[in-house]
């Protein structure tokens, strides 16, 4: 299994992260590989938007969809 290793973290960050981990009952090293999974698989912003962009079929286009939303807002 591969390793990370973290240089130059500051003090104060590692102490958060520790605080977090027993907090959670967990050792650092789990509460840190927990935490990576959960940030490698949740989508990014850009990643969202280029599923969304990709998708065909769809009635209304974003511009319109856009426009709808905002005249919705404006009129509470």
């Amino acid at each position: 299994m591969p390793n990370v290793l973290v240089r130059g973290l500051p003090d104060e960050i590692h102490a958060a992260l520790l605080r977090r981990a027993d907090a959670a009952g967990q050792s650092l090293q789990q509460f840190l590989t927990h935490e990576l999974q959960r940030v490698a698989l949740t989508s990014s912003m850009a990643e969202v938007l280029d599923r969304i962009a990709a998708r065909t079929g769809g009635r209304v286009g974003i511009d319109a969809a856009v426009s709808d939303v905002e005249a919705e807002r404006d009129s509470r």
